[in-house]
């Protein structure tokens, strides 16, 4: 039963041993060719915006501006982040990074996940110092400021719109991007609002609300990548489903040392040894064993290490039981 070599795009793995066999198949991140354009100018846009935005806000005295401005500056590190990670993870994999660079994805979205964090932990501390002491706000300046951001977030999420359905990453920032115009929607409204009342308290309020939407949808973000960058099973993958599928398979009795886990924020691994009745089942067995981890479960690169039932006791296995 001896192992043997399958490559993969970039990189190719070698037999396990004696009972080794690789069986992977697909799962490449496969970066859209077409967005490198689409991030340069999310990127322009919006670094403009928050230049003429936080100016604007310090000017006309308004947190909710300054705070959007905060918001919008995370945008472009994330857009940042998100590029240089969708490059990286197209590199080839090298002798020392075997899997290449596709980790990048995952510590790009903690890097923004944790950086967003920080960044509306300042602006809820001023938002509650000018509740407590208001000051006058140029209502007008913050609508039109506001309506701004509407259309740069517009035709930012708009340059992602086509990719949105076929990659996570470019979904992602689609959202991100719509989410923003729908913030600054909300701060054109406050800016009416003070316009016609003078509540000047308004504007903390809604820096506070703008806040709390964004902490609450970092805080999904932030436990998505810590997960992931601690290797844990992806949340649409039943480790339960996929075992049933392998013990299932034809001639297997038993299986020990199962992991799965994310390479990047689009593909997932697995590798599992799958104790056989009888001799080696053959190339066919693990292509189809492959073939069906990765329609079922989106598991694209399966290692099986095969072991002959009554053969020498596996040390895993027994780690496993104790």
């Amino acid at each position: 039963m001896a192992g043997h070599d399958h490559s993969h795009g970039s990189h190719s793995h070698g037999g396990h041993g004696s009972h080794g066999s690789h069986g992977g198949h697909g799962g490449h991140v496969h970066a859209p060719k077409n967005f490198g354009p689409a991030f340069a100018i999310g990127i322009v846009l919006n670094t403009g915006f928050v230049v003429v935005e936080a100016a604007y806000g310090y000017l006309s005295n308004s947190m909710s501006l300054v705070a959007d401005a905060g918001h919008n500056l995370s945008d472009v590190l994330g857009l940042a982040a998100a590029w240089i990670a969708a490059i990286l993870v197209r590199r080839r994999a090298s002798a020392r990074f075997t899997y290449g660079y596709r980790g990048s994805s995952i510590l790009a979205a903690l890097f923004n996940a944790v950086f967003l964090l920080i960044a509306m932990g300042a602006v809820i501390w001023e938002a509650l110092v000018r509740l407590v002491h208001p000051e006058p706000v140029a209502g007008t300046v913050v609508m039109v400021v506001a309506a701004i951001g509407i259309l740069v977030n517009g035709v930012t999420a708009w340059l992602f719109a086509s990719g949105a359905k076929g990659d996570i990453n470019i979904r992602g920032a689609f959202l991100h991007m719509l989410a923003d115009a729908a913030v600054s929607a909300g701060v054109v409204v406050a800016g009416l609002v003070i316009q016609l009342t003078g509540l000047s308290w308004l504007d903390p309020a809604v820096s506070l609300a703008i806040a709390a939407l964004v902490v609450w949808a970092t805080w999904g973000l932030l436990r998505d990548s810590v997960a992931m960058s601690l290797d844990a099973v992806p949340a649409e993958i039943s480790p339960e489903a996929v075992t049933g599928f392998l013990r299932d398979r034809p001639g297997v009795v038993d299986l020990h040392d199962l992991h799965i886990w994310p390479m990047s924020t689009t593909s997932v691994a697995l590798t599992v040894h799958l104790v056989i009745a009888e001799d080696h089942p053959g190339n066919g067995f693990l292509a189809e064993t492959a073939e069906g981890l990765r329609t079922r479960f989106g598991i694209g690169h399966a290692t099986l290490q095969i072991e002959a039932a009554g053969g020498p006791a596996c040390r895993l296995a027994e780690a496993c039981a104790a």
